[in-house]
Parts: C-alpha cells; structure tokens; sequence
C-alpha cells in the first residue's frame, strides 16, 4: 500500500478490525519509511452499488459526494474529523445494508439516511444538509422544517 505521505510502498498493519457485519476490514497501517500512519479499508468486490437517481438514472455509489455535502454541512461546526469518518462509515454502511438485496438505493433514501444521521449529530448541519437536498422552494418549507427540530427554543 502507497504512504499518502511519502510515497513509499512499504509498511506494516498495526491493527485490523473488521466492519459492516464483516462485509469489510479496517486496516491500521504503519508506513515503515516515514512513521505515518493510515487506514486503508478493504472488501470484496461486487457488482457495483447503484445510487438511482430521481430523473431515474443509475450511477454507481460515489462516497465523496456524500461526503462533500456533509462536510458543507458540518462547516464550522464543532465536530472532528473522526466524527466525520465515523458518520460517513456508518451512513454508507446502512445504505450498503438497506440495498443489500437489489444493489441499489434511491437518492430519497440516501437524503433521508444522511439527514437522520446529521440530526442526532448536529441540527445546524441538519438544516444546511436540508436546505440543499430538500429544494425548498420558499421561506415556508425552510420555517417548516427548522420547527419539525424545535425551532431551536429551549424548554425550561
């Protein structure tokens, strides 16, 4: 496996753990050159995921488009970036288990699977992830929705 770092192909697995109902595995690694060290995940290949879009195309699952949009959505915020890997595994996860049958998962359910997770997360980045994969059309939706969260007023 190539260091990010340096580019050498030596290293050593510190650690494996395997993910996903064992679908795959985690892999520590320890570049031997340079000391960095990675993840690397490994799995079986398949057929590839399909995301169907809503004009009814298919296009193989792209985890860094999801990605993109949470870490948008999360901009600012006071989450790490090992929050964000651990959202990100565990949406892609349940999207893998939720299509496990036909291969595939409509981008409705994948919105809806992302902002579930961003709302027990962050209910900022649930409202940003929102405003982008929900089209609101006017003022209306978007006070519709922040009040489907609370609206944000504490209760005492």
């Amino acid at each position: 496996m190539r260091c990010p770092y340096c580019g050498t192909l030596e290293d050593k697995v510190i650690e494996s753990r395997t993910m996903a109902n064992g679908e795959s595995i985690r892999r520590r690694r320890e570049c031997i050159a340079c000391g960095y060290r990675f993840t690397s995940y490994e799995r079986i290949e398949e057929k590839p995921f399909m995301v169907i879009k809503r004009d009814g195309r298919r296009q193989p699952f792209d985890k860094t488009k999801i990605e993109k949009g949470i870490e948008r959505a999360l901009e600012k915020r006071p989450v790490s970036a090992a929050m964000i890997d651990t959202l990100l595994t565990e949406i892609e996860d349940e999207a893998f288990m939720m299509g496990k049958a036909t291969r595939e998962i409509s981008t409705a359910e994948l919105g809806e699977l992302v902002l579930r997770h961003l709302d027990n997360m962050d209910k900022v980045a649930y409202i940003r992830f929102a405003s982008v994969y929900k089209h609101f059309e006017n003022l209306e939706e978007f006070i519709t929705e922040v009040n489907k969260l609370g609206g944000g007023k504490k209760s005492e």
